[in-house]
């Protein structure tokens, strides 16, 4: 069994920047592909950013450039650097794992939120 625990979340300026944390827990983190996905009032859950097992990473076109996805295997942790933070990005935040061999994240963290004002 996994457990994910999100941290950082909160309310900042547009422009300002955030760090999302989340900490894995109870399996081998070396073979899960981990991901962030948001959710937007009224709007379906979409993916943010993934990172492998080896870091190679995906953004989602509206983050490109402005968010990065990094993990840290000593410590079992991902992290979100947000950066040039817009209104829309309003949402919580969600950690997400799954292991290499399937197609379904299938753990989740309780998620975060984050708000962006003008």
């Amino acid at each position: 069994q996994v457990e994910l625990a999100e941290s950082g979340g909160g309310s900042v300026q547009a422009g300002a920047s955030l760090r999302l944390s989340c900490a894995f827990f109870g399996r081998t983190f070396s073979t899960y592909i981990m991901a962030w996905f948001r959710q937007a009032p009224g709007k379906q859950r979409e993916v943010v950013a993934v990172i492998s097992p080896g870091s190679s990473t995906n953004y989602a076109d509206p983050v490109q450039g402005r968010f990065t996805i990094s993990r840290d295997h000593a410590k079992n942790m991902v992290y979100l650097q947000m950066s040039s933070l817009k209104p829309e990005d309003t949402a919580i935040y969600y950690c997400a794992a799954r292991h290499y061999s399937t197609d379904q994240y299938d753990y989740w963290g309780q998620g975060t939120q984050v708000t962006v004002s003008s």
